[in-house]
């Protein structure tokens, strides 16, 4: 960080130091003669960030697009690992889970994966959306790159990706006959193998597939019940068959899933159960004897004297069809039919990290179950001096889920603390339609200027369904219990229609052949909906939902190569207005209605950033990797519901902008890495690659939380991969996080007297090496 210097002197700093190296190398790019040494450029890369395919210096958005044979080179296995070299990207496992995914792009996001709350950042698998966060970890399996798109997508990929896009590529199958198979054996048991295969059925059609088994023991153990936290154990699939029976026509069905039985992760309890709770040994409700030291703080941050069993299965699944017609060598139309669903069963979560259910969510046979079915077409234009892709899209989506929040030990005797045996059951489900038109063109000016054009319309209706109610015992009727209530908070059905025009224009200027520079304006929308948890004895306006977020951006961008293509770079300045911004809080009601969860459109705020990304060949087979980014967020408005003292109502809005942060935003992240190649190294090359990422001081949630919240970390990582000059096999040995740095990647945070300062921690992996062994044919 430089120190003595405010966020926005900071950024400044930054964005002219990045102008400064990149006017120098636009200088340098103009005066290298083009007979520079080629064999010493970088790779050009191709996207289709904008649904067709470009270079990566024509497209006027901010992106990171890294390639399979890069992950595998650095030892990356699934998604997470693109936080390490992300300009302003948090992408990490979402707490008490091994598979739900936490994304954040620029500030923007969501971290409750509560069903029908939808993510602000759009994943997809080729051109198909994947809705849910639950099974999105997605391994790196039979893909041919990801790109990451920063900032708002709300043209050509609408709604919900009002922070930025996650794109998975997925290359043609061969026309040859290919199989692979690989495993990886490491730290902590792991025994990865993963197999693919494609082959050619005759001159039109093309079979192929992958299936990758994933086992690893856990980094920490359950002191109470022995189990692992921490393990992996999923398996994953993908068959694809491809029919071209014409040079114009191309057809291509696959099929998805994914079966991840790792145990649910109870995360590591912070501070020490308060006194007040009383002394172990003693026995709660359930007749058990709770040990001495189950109250107390573990030394390992691995592990856990939770009491709920980790036992959880998530299902992730999915069918499309894609069909391409050539019509002529300026039109083609594109048809997208996707269907996907996915489940998640488990025993519930333990929000207090004790054998005890001082704050315990029971669950019942299925926590979350959700599907979706989407149709989207398209026509892509290419002529002489204009291209583009104009179509239409929709979404048919079911999500439902239900829990019960259990608290058995408060007593008494303990200022607020809830009535002991006390169960809050919370159940519902949201359907939702959304219809959308979209399009955007480029439109070339002259030789060097081109005007981007674009918007889209979305019109989504939702109709939410909403239970809750409290009863006397431990459970209710949601996770299996017949009790009765003894008082409903919550139940109703209502319908909301959302609708939106989300417009983008742009203009690019060619400094070179090789240089582009672009300003960009975009808009990005994601719908409201309603609070699965909303307690309308508290706040009744709940039963009106909230309302949907939207994010006006301007970018100002710089991208191209310079020094005879040895360096390619990408640097963006940029300003976005948030407003609406949808926001989960809890807290304790001291009136009888218990633990409170409000979805909330807390009022508006300010992004302002800088990104700087490069890749220079420096010679002698050496290169090096930079990405550099700044983030200073700030909220204008914040309204959120404060304790009012007594009743009616419970909670009143207040505007507490001061005493709030963004969460998952570090103001600066970062990574550099340097590379060798070598040939000749035992009849093969060996690729040796040392990296380091860092992460600025991040806040697990918008209200401060000394104890959970993460101060500055850096990562160090490490791999040589052998190649044999056949390319048939493949050897490697890769470290990761090389210093055993442990950081928090989420956490929960109920403090007080009345919830036995219930703070968890949850902490991404220790230390890990393994060893990568791979035949290709």
């Amino acid at each position: 960080m430089i120190k003595g210097t405010g966020p926005r002197l900071r950024a400044h700093l930054m964005s002219g130091a990045a102008a400064g190296l990149l006017l120098a190398t636009g200088a340098a790019a103009q005066d290298t003669p083009a007979s520079e040494d080629r064999e010493s450029a970088v790779d050009t890369i191709v996207v289709t960030a904008r649904r067709r395919e470009e270079s990566l210096i024509d497209v006027p958005v901010a992106m990171t697009v890294q390639s399979a044979e890069a992950l595998d080179l650095s030892g990356a296995t699934d998604i997470t690992a693109l936080q390490r070299n992300t300009p302003n990207l948090t992408l990490q496992v979402a707490r008490a889970t091994n598979s739900t995914l936490t994304a954040f792009i620029r500030g923007i996001g969501q971290q409750d994966p509560l069903w029908g709350f939808e993510p602000g950042i759009g994943l997809y698998i080729d051109d198909v959306y994947v809705a849910r966060p639950q099974g999105a970890i997605l391994d790196i399996l039979d893909i041919e790159r990801v790109e990451v798109l920063r900032g708002p997508q709300g043209t050509l990929y609408g709604r919900n990706t009002i922070g930025g896009a996650i794109k998975f590529v997925t290359a043609r199958l061969d026309d040859e006959p290919t199989f692979s198979v690989r495993t990886n054996l490491g730290e902590y048991n792991q025994r990865d193998l993963i197999v693919s295969a494609s082959a050619p059925l005759g001159d039109t059609l093309r079979i192929g597939g992958a299936l990758g088994s994933y086992r690893r023991d856990g980094y920490g153990t359950n002191l109470w019940n022995g189990a692992e936290i921490g393990n992996r154990e999923s398996l994953s699939a993908r068959l694809t068959v491809e029919f071209q029976p014409t040079p114009d026509w191309f057809f291509r069905l696959t099929a998805d899933r994914l079966d991840d039985d790792s145990n649910a992760n109870p995360g590591h309890r912070e501070l020490p159960v308060p006194a007040a709770f009383g002394a172990p040994p003693f026995t709660v409700p359930f007749g058990i004897d709770i040990p001495a030291d189950a109250f107390a703080v573990t030394g390992d941050e691995y592990d856990s004297w939770a009491g709920v069993d980790e036992t959880n299965e998530v299902i992730n699944q999915g069918v499309s069809l894609t069909g391409e017609w050539t019509i002529s060598d300026h039109l083609t139309f594109k048809t997208v039919t996707a269907w996907r669903d996915g489940e998640t069963h488990g025993d519930g979560i333990d929000f207090d990290g004790t054998p005890a259910p001082i704050l315990d969510v029971l669950a019942p046979e299925t926590v979350y179950d959700d599907d979706q079915f989407s149709q989207e077409f398209q026509l892509l234009f290419d002529h002489d001096r204009w291209r583009g892709v104009a179509g239409v899209y929709y979404l048919d989506a079911y999500a439902s889920g239900g829990y019960d929040t259990v608290l058995a030990i408060g007593a008494a005797a303990i200022p607020g603390a809830p009535t002991p045996n006390f169960t809050q059951g919370t159940s519902g489900h949201v359907d939702t339609t959304s219809i959308a038109a979209f399009g955007e063109f480029d439109f070339d000016l002259g030789e060097r200027w081109t005007l981007t054009l674009g918007g889209r319309w979305t019109r989504d209706e939702k109709t939410g369904t909403v239970f809750k109610a409290n009863y006397l015992g431990l459970g209710s009727p949601v996770s299996g219990t017949p009790n009765t209530p003894i008082q409903i908070l919550t139940d109703y059905t209502a319908e909301r229609t959302f609708e939106e025009f989300t417009p983008r224009i742009g203009l690019s200027y060619r400094l070179s052949d090789t240089l582009n520079a672009y300003v960009s304006y975009g808009r990005g929308f994601k719908s409201g909906g309603f609070d699965m948890r909303g307690d309308a004895a508290a706040t009744p306006a709940t039963m009106d939902g909230y309302d949907p977020e939207t994010v006006d951006s301007l970018e100002l961008g710089l991208k191209g190569y310079a020094f005879g293509e040895r360096v390619r770079f990408a640097a963006a300045v940029f300003e976005a207005s948030y407003d609406g911004q949808q926001v989960t809080s809890q807290q304790v009601n001291t009136v009888g209605t218990g633990l409170v969860s409000f979805i909330d459109n807390v009022g508006s705020s300010t992004i302002r950033g800088a990104e700087l990304e490069a890749q220079a060949r420096l010679g002698g087979g050496f290169s090096l990797d930079l990405a550099l980014g700044y983030v200073d967020a700030e909220f204008d408005e914040y309204l959120a519901y404060v304790p009012n003292g007594s009743p009616p109502p419970a909670f009143v809005l207040d505007d507490v902008s001061d005493a709030r942060q963004f969460q998952n935003t570090p103001d600066w992240t970062g990574s550099l890495a340097l590379n060798h190649h070598s040939d000749g190294v035992m009849n093969g090359t060996l690729d040796l690659r040392a990296a380091v990422s860092w992460r600025g001081d991040s806040s697990m949630f918008e209200t401060p939380a000394p104890e959970i919240d993460q101060e500055a970390y850096s990562l160090v990582d490490a791999s040589a991969v052998w190649t044999s000059g056949t390319g048939r096999w493949r050897a490697g040995l890769h470290a990761r996080n090389l210093t055993d740095e442990r950081y928090r990647t989420g956490g929960y945070y109920f403090p007080g007297l009345a919830y036995g300062d219930s703070i968890i921690g949850f902490y991404g992996p220790p230390r890990t090496v393994f060893a990568s062994l791979e035949f290709r044919y």
